[in-house]
């Protein structure tokens, strides 16, 4: 177990906990796979739990469950710029977060499945960019994605520390496999609109040694880590 005092640097995801693109990326892809399945509430039941995946993970996999034709390379293509264009034109940052993420004094950086010109770009247009000075690290320039944890290697290498010095904030069990796989600490968020009511469960159960839902608690919750305190489970 990692030593409280070494909890030096923070690693953040992006989609779902930076930025309120889930809910917005669960939407489009429910309205571009209506087509082909009618019933939406089944689409989004099975999209649902797979946010956090590469985009084209999640969409054979829905596919294949669905028993509905394999799109071809050229239909993922259209679909991921459907998909992106929607969350770089609607999604927003999590409530709170420029505040909670301000307030935590240690060096930060951003470990994310997208693409690295498109984590950057959301980053810029929402004004967080300057909080991660530690770097913008996405499974396309590591080489592969969640729940591999080469993301998270990448990010705690850039930053020249191992991940056991690091807390990992994380949304998804993709996310939270990845960071446990890497050696980091991880507090879950489950406090995103995309979140399904047993998200907090989920997280805790693939290795999140805490659950939150409002970025608020974020500051504390790191500060009480970094003290060695216990943290309490939620009622």
């Amino acid at each position: 177990m990692t030593s409280t005092e070494s909890l030096t640097h923070l690693i953040s995801d992006c989609d779902g906990v930076l930025i309120d693109s889930e809910a917005v990326a669960l939407q489009a892809l429910v309205d571009y796979l209506a087509p082909l399945h009618a019933d939406r509430a089944a689409l989004a039941a099975l999209i649902r739990p797979r946010l956090g995946l590469k985009l084209e993970a999640l969409v054979l996999g829905v596919c294949a469950e669905l028993h509905l034709p394999e799109p071809t390379v050229p239909d993922l293509a259209v679909m991921r710029s459907t998909v992106e264009g929607e969350c770089d034109r609607k999604a927003q940052p999590i409530p709170g977060v420029r505040e909670a993420y301000a307030a935590i004094p240690l060096a930060k950086a951003v470990a994310s499945n997208s693409r690295h010109v498109r984590v950057q770009g959301l980053l810029a247009r929402t004004g967080l960019a300057e909080l991660f000075t530690g770097g913008i690290y996405t499974a396309d320039i590591a080489g592969r994605p969640k729940p591999d944890p080469a993301v998270y290697l990448a990010a705690a290498g850039g930053m020249g520390v191992s991940p056991g010095r690091c807390i990992v904030i994380e949304d998804s069990v993709t996310g939270v496999h990845a960071a446990v796989a890497a050696g980091a600490t991880v507090l879950g968020f489950g406090g995103g609109e995309h979140s399904p009511p047993d998200q907090a469960r989920l997280l805790r159960e693939a290795g999140a040694a805490h659950v939150f839902a409002s970025m608020a608690q974020l500051p504390e919750l790191v500060a009480q880590l970094r003290a060695g305190a216990a943290l309490q489970a939620p009622a």
